[in-house]
């Protein structure tokens, strides 16, 4: 019987599942159900040692004789400490040791109870990862309870979490070269109750390391090639590192959706697709190759998982684990395009079942979602003027397009038909307008910047820069405060929403362009609009026309935008059918 310490059981069935074959066990109470487990486990040889300092040398030993991981167990406090000469030898001869720390639960820590200080970064730079495991309620709301409780989502949410950290930790320990790994694993009373039967299946992600070749991609292939319905979904990636032609290869095996941050030829409207209705589970992916970063569709990222059973790899050029969709089963390391000219040669040949009716249903749904959009003409608001702008854009020879985040950079993923550019790494208002301000000091074409009130007003420090020059057009759309929030209803309900949510003001970027130089038109009706997008696209070769950036701000209100977005959903329903 196993420990009923669920972090304890998922991290001992993981290091099973990783190859971990050997442990080095050091006696405690505190990291009793740990050392327990271990010797119960018949995949796993355990090694007795009193000594901490010597117990970290005996795993050194160990995995220099095996060349494997091998884990050393210690119990809360200073024990952790006593393991540092042996770990800091184990990072500069590049061996594989998994230092697993108990732990007091976090609230007892540094509140003169016995045996806490801070475990969690106790040893700093001389290990490649280190992680602390989350405590998990127990799944009874009590243990004579004859019948579980009902399913608690957070719970399930923290055995993901658990599950994650512990194959980052195992994955980092041979990450670019062998290394050690600290995992911190917290433990509350009653610390010596056995009455698990058996260890979780766990999920163990695997890694595929850099240098792409058919053979390493085998697992990837493998799973695409016996799948009916394989998705392909691209994040933000930079135009260098995946372009069009890359998915030249697997477009006859798969559907391939992206946004306009992911490569140079503007959006699929995945995101309408899923504001319409539940897809039919006969056009659910059946395996999905998530490449690039961040996804600006929360939706995706829900859709993604709601997927049950279907394997997902990711393609990180970093070889890190972003568990984007909770439910990854392999990282591959790699430029994405290299990655995928690999796998469209071997799906070549390895494909066992024709998609081309799940690839012909999403595509004539998205077909269907390009042409409602197309044809819906927007009231005055922020979003005709980004579509006026894009409309515009597709005219012009050659420009690069910046975008703030939130409502921005939404409606440029909406209508603008090339690359867009946005710091959606952290998803931050600050910033937006310096970096594109920055780009346009580095280029002589062109550069866009369409950006929200907040973050214009936030970042107008961008603009005091006298080296600026007239390639910089910014399209400011100002509806007087945080318009996304405006479709939140329970938020309708706080006295707080307006002042304090929205940040609602009646600012104006006039005198700031005033101030700093910069070329100024307002927008307040669809005929200024449409002027105003004309001034702000129109390229001059007179020398003698002013040199400074363009701006045009289009005055607006949330709720005639938030109207304008409820006109398109509507035009957009019934694109679903059974």
């Amino acid at each position: 019987m196993y420990s009923d310490k669920e972090n304890v059981n998922i991290l001992t069935s993981l290091l099973v599942a990783h190859g971990v074959t050997d442990a080095v066990v050091c006696p405690g109470s505190r990291n009793a159900p740990i050392v327990h487990n271990l010797v119960e486990c018949p995949n796993i040889t355990c090694h007795p040692v009193t000594d901490e300092r010597s117990a970290g040398f005996y795993a050194l030993g160990i995995a220099q004789a095996t060349l494997l991981p091998v884990a050393v167990c210690v119990t809360s406090g200073s024990a952790l400490l006593n393991v540092l000469p042996a770990v800091a030898e184990a990072y500069y001869q590049h061996v594989p040791l998994v230092v697993i720390s108990a732990d007091r639960p976090q609230q007892w820590i540094d509140q003169l109870d016995g045996q806490t200080l801070p475990q969690p970064d106790a040893l700093g730079r001389f290990v490649k990862h280190a992680v602390s495991l989350p405590l998990i309620p127990p799944p009874y709301a009590h243990p004579h309870m004859p019948t579980p409780a009902p399913s608690n989502p957070s719970t399930s949410s923290l055995h993901w979490y658990c599950n994650r950290m512990v194959n980052e930790a195992l994955l980092a320990c041979r990450q670019g070269g062998w290394g050690p790994v600290h995992i911190n694993v917290p433990i509350d009373e009653p610390l010596y109750t056995f009455t698990t039967p058996h260890l979780p299946e766990e999920r163990k992600v695997q890694q595929v390391p850099p240098g792409v070749s058919e053979l390493q991609l085998i697992s990837c292939v493998e799973d695409w090639a016996e799948a009916r319905r394989p998705l392909v979904i691209v994040g933000q990636c930079s135009e260098e590192k995946l372009i069009a032609e890359d998915f030249s290869t697997i477009i006859p095996h798969a559907v391939v959706l992206n946004e306009a941050l992911s490569i140079g030829c503007g959006a699929c409207h995945f995101d309408e697709l899923l504001t319409m209705g539940e897809i039919p589970n006969n056009m659910k992916p059946d395996f999905v190759l998530y490449l690039g970063d961040v996804l600006v569709s929360k939706r995706m990222r829900q859709f993604l998982r709601s997927l049950s059973g279907v394997p997902m790899w990711i393609v990180s050029e970093d070889g890190m684990l972003h568990d984007v969709t909770t439910k990854v089963r392999g990282v591959i390391e790699g430029n994405p395009g290299d990655v995928l000219t690999v796998i469209g040669r071997e799906l070549s040949h390895r494909a066992k079942h024709k998609v081309k009716n799940f690839i012909d249903w999403w595509d004539e749904r998205l077909g269907e979602i390009d042409e409602k959009i197309e044809a819906y003409r927007a009231p005055f608001s922020s979003m005709s003027a980004v579509s006026m702008l894009a409309e515009q854009l597709g005219e012009l020879p050659f420009c690069y397009v910046h975008a703030g985040n939130s409502s921005a950079v939404r409606l440029a993923n909406l209508y603008v038909p090339q690359y867009v550019y946005c710091n959606r790494g952290v998803n931050g208002i600050e910033g937006s307008l310096s970096t594109a301000a920055g780009f346009s000091l580095a280029v002589d074409e062109p550069v866009f910047c369409i950006v929200g009130d907040l973050s214009f007003f936030y970042d107008s420090n961008a603009l005091w820069n006298a080296t600026l020059r007239a390639n910089l057009r910014i399209l400011l759309l100002n509806n007087g405060g945080g318009g996304i929030f405006e479709k939140f209803e329970g938020l309708k309900q706080s006295a707080a929403r307006e002042a304090f949510v929205m940040a609602k003001h009646s600012t104006s970027a006039q005198g700031l362009c005033q101030s700093f130089g910069i070329q100024y038109m307002k927008a307040t009706n669809s005929i200024e609009l449409e002027q105003g997008i004309g001034w702000l696209t129109t390229l001059h070769d007179n020398p003698e026309a002013e040199n400074r950036p363009l701006l045009l701000e289009v005055v607006t209100t949330t709720e005639n935008d938030a109207k304008a977005l409820q006109g398109l959903h509507e035009s957009l329903v019934k694109i679903i059918t059974p």
